[in-house]
């Protein structure tokens, strides 16, 4: 059963930071595109993020260009999403996603084969 869990999301106020992460099981995750989607309420989801499956090579909606990051350590089995300089309009529900990993990343969700419970981050003005 494959699962995803994040972790690291909070409350913080606009100018600052957080680490999101998620660990994958039940998969091998280094076959695996990894990515990030967020929704707030009222909103729909919304790309964030993806790196492939090796993590050579990264997309990032032009929402986040510059302020976060995504990277993945294949050895723990962990996607991470680095978010600075954090504004109000990121508050959301994130969500870690994977796809098989052929082809370039997306942004598509539907292209995605597994997807977390989602975590919180709220930015406070």
């Amino acid at each position: 059963q494959v699962q995803l869990v994040e972790s690291g999301g909070g409350l913080v106020e606009a100018g600052g930071s957080l680490r999101l992460s998620c660990t994958a099981s039940g998969l091998t995750f280094s076959n695996y595109h990894m990515g990030w989607f967020r929704q707030a309420p009222g909103k729909e989801r919304e790309f964030v993020a993806a790196i492939t499956s090796t993590g050579r090579t990264t997309d990032n909606a032009d929402s986040v260009k510059g302020r976060f990051a995504i990277s993945r350590d294949n050895i723990k089995n962990t996607v991470y999403l680095q978010m600075n300089s954090l504004l109000p309009g990121d508050t959301a529900t994130y969500y870690c996603v994977a796809k098989t990993g052929t082809g370039i990343v997306t942004s598509l969700p539907g292209r995605y084969d597994y997807w977390g419970q989602g975590t919180q981050v709220t930015v406070s003005s």
